[in-house]
């Protein structure tokens, strides 16, 4: 598979909406991008806030702009702020550097597309994202 049709895109929000309300999570946004960056699909719980979106947006987007989740990214921005900071003005739609921001890979490890959740601490935003990949039989990168 090269791409994430809008079904599966559904799914894995309804997927992550289950892990969230099984863990009893605060209202979540959740946006499901193509390689290109491109929204597939995004939703957001009822109470979510209004900044939601554009979180979860930043946590993917930034995840397809490195290559790496947005865990990874926050690791680095630890160890090299200054390159972390520069990254705002040429990133189309952001880097969010927290936990929530997960690849999409097919078979081959190519990346397919990221999913990004915002709404509660990062480690449960993350867990649901991993949630909602696997109930679309989907595989984040590793």
């Amino acid at each position: 598979m090269s791409h994430i049709s809008l079904d599966q895109a559904t799914t894995i929000i309804a997927g992550a909406f289950a892990k969230a309300r099984e863990l009893a999570l605060k209202p979540l946004g959740v946006v499901v991008l193509d390689a290109g960056g491109h929204v597939i699909a995004y939703q957001r719980q009822d109470g979510a806030s209004t900044g939601r979106f554009q979180l979860a947006l930043g946590k993917a987007a930034g995840a397809l702009f490195l290559g790496m989740s947005s865990r990874k990214i926050g690791d680095m921005a630890g160890e090299r702020p200054t390159f972390l900071a520069s990254l705002g003005p040429i990133a189309p739609s952001g880097v969010v550097p927290a936990a929530g921001g997960v690849l999409l890979v097919d078979g081959a490890g190519h990346t397919i597309g990221a999913v990004g959740i915002s709404g509660d601490l990062s480690d449960r935003d993350e867990a649901c994202a991993l949630a909602g990949i696997e109930a679309a039989a989907l595989r984040a990168q590793g």
